[in-house]
């Protein structure tokens, strides 16, 4: 099975941006997408054209901002939005379907903001979050996939000594955050295979970053540590353009 998650930046921006070529040359059996910036009836209809796929999507309440959506060539057993958390559940963060061996959740999490406003919010999501696959995994393994908002080591963005705990996705808290997701059995399934790897999922707009490669890896596969041997492929697609994260895949046998 292939698993696609790409923050897109844009549902209706990056549809315009040969995404439906991506698609097809990834050949996802599963596609998560985070911040659509679109409203359900908006993902729907620039999504369109993936007929092959059946169609999740939790939209935030303000509108053009947020969201995600998760398209499946097999239809998912149950879907759930959210984490029944009030303080958490206005932003369309959350999406996750049920397959026959295992939980799917595509998540987007919030930034810390770029005077860390939000780095106290951002610490209760991570534990929240943290609770909600714990509590999921009873059931079934889970993959949880999307933006975590957090390079955690070192080798995972370009910059590290200047950007530490000066800039959202690179504070102790973060990293702390995205540590009790290890230390609680999650596994970072890209660096489980490629321990030394340098390699980057989002590079900022500015500065000819891109074309620099002054990035971050802020984009993960985490998986049941039951499940971990099933992982046979982590790629990161940094040649494919339309947002300014990458998106990146999970072949996995079941």
């Amino acid at each position: 099975m292939h698993i696609v998650s790409w923050n897109v930046n844009g549902v209706r921006a990056v549809v315009k941006k040969e995404f439906f070529e991506s698609v097809k040359y990834m050949n996802p059996d599963i596609l998560c997408i985070q911040e659509t910036k679109a409203q359900d009836n908006e993902v729907a209809k620039a999504l369109s054209p993936l007929e092959n796929f059946s169609l999740a999507s939790n939209s935030a309440n303000k509108k053009g901002y947020s969201g995600t959506a998760t398209l499946s060539s097999t239809k998912p057993l149950t879907i759930k939005a959210d984490i029944g958390i009030e303080a958490h559940d206005t932003e369309g963060r959350v999406l996750c379907t049920e397959y026959e061996n295992f939980y799917l959740v595509n998540v987007y999490v919030p930034n810390s903001g770029q005077k860390l406003d939000r780095l106290e919010y951002r610490k209760q999501w991570d534990k929240d979050f943290l609770d909600y696959l714990k509590n999921l995994e009873k059931k079934k393994p889970v993959i949880a996939c999307g933006d975590f908002n957090v390079a955690h080591k070192a080798i995972d963005l370009k910059n590290d000594k200047s950007n530490y705990n000066k800039t959202a996705g690179y504070t102790q808290t973060e990293i702390d955050g995205m540590n009790n997701f290890i230390a609680d059995g999650f596994v970072d399934s890209f660096r489980m295979l490629h321990p030394d790897e340098v390699v980057y999922t989002f590079w900022s707009y500015r500065f000819k970053s891109r074309e620099r490669n002054t990035g971050w890896r802020i984009d993960y596969f985490l998986v049941s540590q039951s499940i971990k041997d099933k992982v046979k492929e982590v790629t990161v697609f940094s040649d494919i353009m339309g947002s300014d994260h990458c998106p990146i895949g999970l072949k996995i046998d079941f």
